[in-house]
């Protein structure tokens, strides 16, 4: 199963706020872009890359455009759970860990 954290959720939030002041049928498209785009870690949990050698934490990037975003989630094998811990736009720094 596929959780979000409420960082990760902030984040889906912020992401829609600052698209939607452009175009908001564009912000709800990319929303449901990154919903659709971490699915795909129902069936490949294990498909990010990881954020260190031996992390529980992984990388998934999500195709946007020219850039995209970037979720940052950990698998659990033994719970069959994947949490999402965070959502970035790929050209930010880096993830806060939620």
């Amino acid at each position: 199963m596929i959780f979000f954290s409420e960082a990760a959720l902030a984040d889906l939030e912020k992401i829609f706020e600052f698209n939607a002041d452009r175009d908001p049928a564009m912000a709800l498209d990319h929303i449901n872009k990154i919903q659709s785009a971490v699915t795909v870690l129902e069936l490949h949990p294990e498909i990010g890359r990881r954020v260190a050698p031996g992390s529980p934490l992984r990388e998934l990037v999500i195709a946007q455009g020219q850039a995209g975003y970037v979720a940052l989630y950990e698998y659990s094998p033994l719970a069959n759970r994947i949490r999402i811990l965070a959502v970035r736009h790929q050209r930010e720094a880096g993830h806060q860990d939620g």
